[in-house]
Protein backbone atom coordinates (compact mmCIF):
# COMPACT_ATOMS: atom_id res chain seq x y z
CA UNK A 1 0.00 0.00 0.00
CA UNK A 2 1.13 3.52 -1.04
CA UNK A 3 1.99 5.59 2.10
CA UNK A 4 -0.40 8.79 2.16
CA UNK A 5 1.05 12.66 1.59
CA UNK A 6 -0.01 15.25 3.65
CA UNK A 7 0.29 18.80 2.48
CA UNK A 8 -0.69 21.90 4.52
CA UNK A 9 -2.77 24.66 2.67
CA UNK A 10 -1.37 28.12 3.06
CA UNK A 11 -2.99 30.60 1.73
CA UNK A 12 -3.46 29.64 -1.99
CA UNK A 13 -0.15 26.95 -2.06
CA UNK A 14 0.04 23.51 -0.47
CA UNK A 15 3.45 22.59 1.39
CA UNK A 16 4.23 19.31 1.49
CA UNK A 17 6.77 19.63 4.48
CA UNK A 18 7.98 15.75 4.72
CA UNK A 19 11.12 16.08 2.72
CA UNK A 20 10.80 11.87 1.64
CA UNK A 21 7.42 12.65 0.33
CA UNK A 22 8.69 15.74 -1.28
CA UNK A 23 11.15 13.91 -3.23
CA UNK A 24 8.69 11.23 -3.96
CA UNK A 25 6.35 13.55 -5.45
CA UNK A 26 8.97 15.55 -7.43
CA UNK A 27 10.62 12.23 -8.75
CA UNK A 28 6.84 11.06 -9.50
CA UNK A 29 5.73 13.76 -11.91
CA UNK A 30 8.19 16.71 -11.29
CA UNK A 31 4.90 17.35 -9.26
CA UNK A 32 5.47 21.38 -7.32
CA UNK A 33 8.93 23.09 -6.70
CA UNK A 34 11.19 22.60 -4.09
CA UNK A 35 11.32 25.75 -1.88
CA UNK A 36 14.59 27.97 -2.87
CA UNK A 37 15.59 25.92 -5.34
CA UNK A 38 14.92 27.16 -8.81
CA UNK A 39 15.31 24.68 -11.25
CA UNK A 40 15.89 21.29 -9.40
CA UNK A 41 17.19 18.99 -12.23
CA UNK A 42 16.44 15.91 -9.82
CA UNK A 43 14.70 14.88 -6.42
CA UNK A 44 17.77 14.75 -4.63
CA UNK A 45 16.77 18.04 -2.46
CA UNK A 46 16.56 18.79 1.26
CA UNK A 47 13.54 21.12 1.37
CA UNK A 48 9.96 21.09 1.16
CA UNK A 49 8.04 20.85 -1.79
CA UNK A 50 5.67 23.58 -3.09
CA UNK A 51 2.54 22.95 -4.91
CA UNK A 52 -0.05 25.41 -6.78
CA UNK A 53 -3.57 24.58 -6.33
CA UNK A 54 -4.00 22.59 -9.64
CA UNK A 55 -1.34 20.35 -9.53
CA UNK A 56 -2.99 19.62 -5.03
CA UNK A 57 -6.17 19.39 -6.51
CA UNK A 58 -5.13 16.74 -9.03
CA UNK A 59 -2.75 14.59 -6.89
CA UNK A 60 -6.11 15.16 -3.87
CA UNK A 61 -8.30 13.92 -6.90
CA UNK A 62 -6.22 10.66 -7.91
CA UNK A 63 -5.49 9.94 -4.51
CA UNK A 64 -2.17 10.87 -3.54
CA UNK A 65 -2.37 13.63 -1.63
CA UNK A 66 -4.55 14.46 1.54
CA UNK A 67 -5.28 18.44 2.13
CA UNK A 68 -5.05 19.73 5.44
CA UNK A 69 -5.30 23.62 7.03
CA UNK A 70 -4.51 24.61 10.79
CA UNK A 71 -7.56 25.73 11.98
CA UNK A 72 -6.24 27.91 14.86
CA UNK A 73 -8.00 26.49 17.50
CA UNK A 74 -5.52 25.25 20.81
CA UNK A 75 -5.85 21.52 21.01
CA UNK A 76 -3.87 19.49 23.70
CA UNK A 77 -1.44 18.46 21.20
CA UNK A 78 -0.83 21.90 19.51
CA UNK A 79 -2.38 23.51 16.93
CA UNK A 80 -6.13 21.68 15.44
CA UNK A 81 -5.41 20.33 11.89
CA UNK A 82 -8.84 19.62 9.34
CA UNK A 83 -8.60 17.48 6.93
CA UNK A 84 -10.19 19.31 3.45
CA UNK A 85 -12.77 17.79 1.61
CA UNK A 86 -12.80 17.94 -2.48
CA UNK A 87 -15.49 19.66 -2.51
CA UNK A 88 -13.85 22.15 0.26
CA UNK A 89 -10.85 22.13 -2.59
CA UNK A 90 -12.35 22.70 -5.38
CA UNK A 91 -14.31 26.18 -3.82
CA UNK A 92 -10.89 26.95 -2.96
CA UNK A 93 -9.57 26.71 -6.32
CA UNK A 94 -12.92 28.35 -8.30
CA UNK A 95 -12.27 31.65 -5.84
CA UNK A 96 -8.33 31.72 -6.77
CA UNK A 97 -8.45 30.77 -10.79
CA UNK A 98 -10.32 32.33 -13.13
CA UNK A 99 -12.31 29.67 -14.78
CA UNK A 100 -10.99 26.72 -12.91
CA UNK A 101 -13.22 24.28 -14.57
CA UNK A 102 -11.66 24.26 -17.62
CA UNK A 103 -7.97 25.16 -16.33
CA UNK A 104 -7.90 22.08 -14.60
CA UNK A 105 -9.84 19.78 -17.44
CA UNK A 106 -7.17 20.99 -19.58
CA UNK A 107 -4.50 20.58 -17.00
CA UNK A 108 -5.79 17.26 -15.81
CA UNK A 109 -6.11 15.98 -19.86
CA UNK A 110 -2.54 17.01 -20.27
CA UNK A 111 -1.42 15.19 -17.33
CA UNK A 112 -2.81 12.21 -18.01
CA UNK A 113 -1.37 12.16 -20.90
CA UNK A 114 2.15 11.89 -19.66
CA UNK A 115 3.02 15.68 -19.84
CA UNK A 116 4.60 17.48 -16.77
CA UNK A 117 2.38 21.11 -16.58
CA UNK A 118 3.24 23.77 -14.84
CA UNK A 119 1.99 27.23 -14.21
CA UNK A 120 3.00 29.50 -17.51
CA UNK A 121 2.18 33.19 -15.67
CA UNK A 122 6.15 34.19 -17.00
CA UNK A 123 5.20 33.54 -20.50
CA UNK A 124 1.54 35.04 -20.21
CA UNK A 125 -0.24 31.86 -20.89
CA UNK A 126 -2.06 29.21 -18.44
CA UNK A 127 0.65 26.70 -18.99
CA UNK A 128 4.17 25.97 -20.15
CA UNK A 129 4.08 21.89 -21.08
CA UNK A 130 6.94 19.31 -21.01
CA UNK A 131 7.18 16.60 -22.75
CA UNK A 132 9.78 15.16 -20.49
CA UNK A 133 10.60 17.78 -17.31
CA UNK A 134 11.99 21.08 -16.27
CA UNK A 135 15.94 20.53 -16.31
CA UNK A 136 15.28 17.78 -18.93
CA UNK A 137 14.32 19.33 -21.56
CA UNK A 138 11.99 22.87 -22.17
CA UNK A 139 8.77 23.25 -22.39
CA UNK A 140 8.04 22.89 -26.11
CA UNK A 141 4.51 24.41 -25.96
CA UNK A 142 2.83 27.52 -24.28
CA UNK A 143 -1.24 26.61 -23.68
CA UNK A 144 -3.63 29.11 -23.19
CA UNK A 145 -7.16 28.44 -22.31
CA UNK A 146 -10.17 29.33 -23.78
CA UNK A 147 -13.84 28.68 -24.37
CA UNK A 148 -15.43 28.47 -27.59
CA UNK A 149 -17.45 32.22 -27.00
CA UNK A 150 -14.23 33.99 -25.55
CA UNK A 151 -13.61 37.14 -28.51
CA UNK A 152 -9.73 36.51 -29.70
CA UNK A 153 -8.32 39.44 -31.52
CA UNK A 154 -5.70 39.30 -34.42
CA UNK A 155 -3.57 41.07 -32.34
CA UNK A 156 -3.89 38.96 -29.37
CA UNK A 157 -2.93 36.06 -31.34
CA UNK A 158 -0.22 37.66 -32.95
CA UNK A 159 1.04 38.35 -29.84
CA UNK A 160 1.11 35.32 -28.16
CA UNK A 161 2.38 33.58 -31.21
CA UNK A 162 4.96 36.08 -31.35
CA UNK A 163 6.28 35.64 -27.61
CA UNK A 164 6.08 31.34 -28.09
CA UNK A 165 8.37 31.59 -31.28
CA UNK A 166 10.91 34.22 -29.54
CA UNK A 167 11.26 31.60 -26.54
CA UNK A 168 11.20 28.62 -29.17
CA UNK A 169 7.88 27.19 -28.44
CA UNK A 170 4.62 26.21 -29.89
CA UNK A 171 1.81 28.19 -28.82
CA UNK A 172 -1.49 26.37 -28.53
CA UNK A 173 -5.14 26.92 -27.50
CA UNK A 174 -7.06 24.98 -25.81
CA UNK A 175 -10.92 25.00 -26.58
CA UNK A 176 -12.57 23.89 -23.56
CA UNK A 177 -16.06 22.42 -23.70
CA UNK A 178 -17.04 22.11 -20.12
CA UNK A 179 -20.36 20.35 -20.32
CA UNK A 180 -19.21 18.18 -22.88
CA UNK A 181 -16.14 17.32 -20.97
CA UNK A 182 -14.10 17.72 -24.31
CA UNK A 183 -10.91 20.10 -25.15
CA UNK A 184 -9.74 21.11 -28.76
CA UNK A 185 -6.24 22.01 -29.16
CA UNK A 186 -5.54 24.20 -31.89
CA UNK A 187 -1.75 24.70 -32.62
CA UNK A 188 0.18 27.66 -34.31
CA UNK A 189 3.03 27.41 -36.70
CA UNK A 190 4.82 30.73 -37.30
CA UNK A 191 6.82 30.77 -41.07
CA UNK A 192 9.37 33.38 -42.49
CA UNK A 193 8.67 34.21 -45.80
Amino acid sequence: MVESIKGELIENRIVVWDLEHSRALFKEGFYGKPLGIPKPKDAEFDAPLILDLIEGYYLAKKGRLEIYKRDGAKTDGGVKIVPLSMKEMASICRKEYARFDSKYMVFKELRDKGYVVTPGIKFGCDFAVYEHGPGIDHAPYLVQVVSPGDLLTATTIVLSGRLATTVRKQFILAVTRVKEKRVEYLAFDWWRA
